[in-house]
C-alpha cells in the first residue's frame, strides 16, 4: 500500500534531488501553476477532466468516479509505462490529494511501482508558499542595478549568474521584461508560479553576503512583488549603469527581435501612443509599420522611456548613486565585478 508524505517532508528531498515529483493533474492545471521542478504525467487530459467534473457537479460523485475509472483504465498501459521510465523515489500529487493522486498511487502500487502521495496535494503546497511569503525576510545585502531602458541590466545579471554570483532575476521569475512591450515573445507567469520560483530563489541565497537584483517597480507584468522585497530593494545599494544610447538600442533589438513580432510591437505601442507628443508618436508608428526598428526604438527611448526613468530616479539622493559608466554590456560586467570584489573583499570570478 502506498504511503503519504507531507509537504514539509517532500521539499527537502526534492531540493537535494532525492525524489522525482510528478503532477498528475491535467496539462492546463500544470501550466497554470505547479511545484517547481515537477513533471507532468496527467491522469486526465483537459477535456476528460472537464467531463468528470461536470458529472461530479451535475449528477453525483459516484457517476464521476465511474467515468473517471473508465477513462483511466483505457490509458493504464501507457500511463504506467511513463512512470516506469522514472528512476529512484517518486511522489505524486493532484489538486488536494484526492481521487487522481489516490488512483495513480493505487494503480502503480498494484503494478509494483513504489510511489508516495503528497498529503493535501498542490493546495497544501500553495498554502505553504503563502505562509512563507508572509514571514520571509531577506538576510543578505541588496545590490540594485538601475539604468535607462536598454542598459543591459538583465543581461548583466545573467552574465554574473553564469559566474556564480548571487543573482535573483525578478523579470526571469515573472517571465516578463517589465514594460508595456515586456511580454513580447514570452508567456508571462502568473502570481502563483512567480511566488513559488521567488521563494526558491530567496531561500537558495539566504546565506550569501549580498544579492544582485534589478531595480524593478512593484509590478512586473501582472505579478506583484512582495512588500518586503520592495523595502529591501529601496534600502539597498543603488548602482546606475550608464551605456550610450546607440548601444542601448542595439541591446533592445537583440532582446526583443521586433521583426519576428511585428504585430505584437504595433499593438503594444498603441497602448502608450497617447502619452507621446503626437508628431513623434506618428513617426514611431510609421517606423514600426515599415520595419525601421532602430529609429523607432531610439525615439521611444528619447521621448518616452528616458523621461519616465528620469522622473523615477529623482527619488535617489546624489550621495546614494554609484555610477558604472561603460561603452558596452561586457565592459559593465567587468566593472561591476571589480566593484563587488573591492566592496566584499572577494576575488573577481
Amino acid at each position: 500500500m502506498f504511503k503519504d508524505i507531507s509537504i514539509d517532508e517532500l521539499l527537502p528531498l526534492k531540493k537535494i534531488g532525492k525524489i522525482t515529483v510528478i503532477d498528475v493533474r491535467s496539462p492546463s492545471e500544470f501550466k497554470d501553476a505547479t511545484i517547481p521542478g515537477s513533471i507532468n504525467i496527467p491522469l486526465f487530459d483537459d477535456k476528460e477532466r472537464a467531463e468528470v467534473g461536470t458529472l461530479y457537479k451535475q449528477i453525483s460523485k459516484e457517476a464521476a468516479q465511474e467515468r473517471g475509472l473508465e477513462i483511466a483504465s483505457a490509458k493504464l498501459p501507457s500511463f504506467v509505462k511513463e512512470f516506469n521510465k522514472l528512476k529512484g523515489d517518486k511522489a505524486v500529487f493532484c489538486w488536494r490529494g484526492g481521487m487522481r493522486s489516490k488512483t495513480t498511487a493505487t494503480v502503480l502500487d498494484l503494478m509494483g511501482i513504489n510511489v508516495l502521495r503528497l498529503d493535501g496535494g498542490y493546495r497544501n503546497y500553495r498554502n505553504l508558499v503563502v505562509d512563507t511569503l508572509g514571514a520571509l525576510e531577506v538576510n543578505p545585502d541588496t545590490i540594485v542595478l538601475n539604468g535607462y531602458t536598454g542598459s543591459g541590466k538583465t543581461t548583466i545579471l545573467h552574465r554574473l549568474e553564469e559566474s556564480d554570483y548571487p543573482v535573483i532575476d525578478l523579470e526571469g521569475l515573472a517571465n516578463h521584461r517589465g514594460s508595456i512591450f515586456g511580454q513580447i515573445g514570452l508567456e508571462p507567469h502568473n502570481q502563483k508560479k512567480f511566488d513559488a520560483l521567488f521563494i526558491e530563489s530567496i531561500e537558495r541565497l539566504q546565506h550569501a553576503p549580498y544579492i544582485l537584483i534589478e531595480g524593478e517597480s512593484k509590478r512586473i507584468g501582472k505579478i506583484m512583488l512582495p512588500d518586503f522585497m520592495m523595502e529591501k530593494k529601496n534600502q539597498g545599494t543603488q548602482l546606475f549603469i550608464e551605456i550610450p544610447i546607440e548601444e542601448r538600442v542595439n541591446n533592445i533589438l537583440e532582446d526583443y527581435q521586433p521583426w519576428d513580432h511585428e504585430q505584437e510591437c504595433i499593438d503594444s505601442f498603441a497602448r502608450i501612443k497617447k502619452r507621446i507628443h503626437t508628431p513623434i508618436a506618428n513617426e514611431i508608428e510609421s517606423d514600426l509599420d515599415t520595419g525601421k526598428y532602430f529609429h523607432a526604438v531610439r525615439l521611444l527611448l528619447e521621448y518616452y522611456y528616458d523621461p519616465l526613468y528620469d522622473h523615477s530616479a529623482d527619488q535617489f539622493d546624489v550621495d546614494d548613486k554609484i555610477i558604472i559608466k561603460a561603452e558596452t554590456v561586457n565592459e559593465a560586467v567587468v566593472l561591476l565585478k571589480d566593484y563587488l570584489a573591492k566592496r566584499y573583499n572577494e576575488k573577481v570570478i
